[in-house]
């Protein structure tokens, strides 16, 4: 049988991060290697399926993100029956979202303004990304149900990826990461403002 817990030893739940140093560095397991690490672990979230939308609109993030004020929604623009907003897991920097207000999955369930909407968001989209960001190319798609792909298939939402020559490179596929080196909200406040001009 094992010993009992000590009820004066700290909850390993509310002790603090430690913090190591490089001095102390060569005092702990493991063997250094030519590999730098790229720690993201605002991603647990995403990871662990915390982050998973439930097939409610309450728990929706694209439900919860209009009712948020741009900045913290990450909202590029807000039109009558769809908005723009940036991917907070973007498969390239400038990833964009183009989503209905309504909760609904299936494009085939779209009313015909909404469907008209969406196409010119995306088209707005497209130019202004090219305008801030000078992209060569995008993807454009939506994943109709989990099994094909769609990571929130409960809330329909056209993916508008960005593309630029040489853009991918081993880190997503030896790495399993995805470098993007401008910060949403940077991205998101210069897409905003590019976009009555854009």
């Amino acid at each position: 049988m094992g010993a009992e817990p000590d009820p004066t030893a700290p909850d390993a739940s509310t002790e603090a991060p430690v913090q190591v140093s490089a001095e102390f560095a060569t005092d702990l397991p493991g063997v250094p290697d030519s590999l730098q690490r790229l720690w993201t672990p605002h991603r647990m979230a995403y990871v662990s399926g915390e982050a998973k939308s439930r097939d409610s609109e309450r728990g929706c993030p694209f439900c919860a993100s209009p009712g948020k004020d741009d900045a913290a929604g990450l909202i590029v623009h807000r039109g009558e029956a769809a908005f723009v907003t940036m991917n907070l897991y973007p498969y390239s920097p400038g990833h964009l979202l183009i989503c209905p207000y309504r909760h609904v999955a299936d494009y085939t369930d779209l009313t015909a303004a909404e469907t008209v909407e969406i196409a010119e968001l995306t088209q707005k989209a497209m130019r202004v990304v090219r305008a801030v960001s000078k992209a060569a190319g995008f993807n454009l798609g939506m994943n109709q149900g989990e099994v094909a792909g769609a990571g929130i298939a409960a809330h329909l939402h056209q993916h508008v990826v960005p593309r630029w020559l040489g853009d991918a490179n081993f880190m997503p596929i030896i790495g399993r990461t995805k470098p993007v080196p401008q910060l949403l909200e940077d991205t998101r406040r210069l897409f905003a403002q590019a976009w009555s001009t854009a």
